[in-house]
C-alpha cells in the first residue's frame, strides 16, 4: 500500500509540473508572437500543445483519484 501512495505521489508531482510549465510555456509563446508578430498558426499549435498536456494532466489525475477511491 506505502508503494502504491509513493507512486501515486510521484505522479501527482509530475502531473503539477506538467501543468505549471505548460501554462509557462504558454504565455511565453502567446507574449512572444504578440511582440514579433508571429503568424497566428503558432498561437494555435501552442493553444493545441496546452490543451493537450492539461487533458493528459485530468485523465492521469482521475486515474489517481479512481484508484484510490477503489482500495
Amino acid at each position: 500500500m506505502a508503494r502504491q501512495q509513493d507512486r501515486d505521489s510521484a505522479q501527482m508531482r509530475l502531473t503539477g509540473l506538467v501543468i505549471a510549465v505548460a501554462m509557462v510555456l504558454w504565455l511565453a509563446v502567446q507574449w512572444l508572437g504578440g511582440h514579433y508578430g508571429w503568424a497566428a498558426k503558432w498561437a494555435f499549435l501552442a493553444d493545441l500543445a496546452a490543451i493537450g498536456a492539461f487533458v493528459w494532466s485530468l485523465l492521469v489525475t482521475w486515474r489517481i483519484w479512481r484508484r484510490r477511491n477503489d482500495a
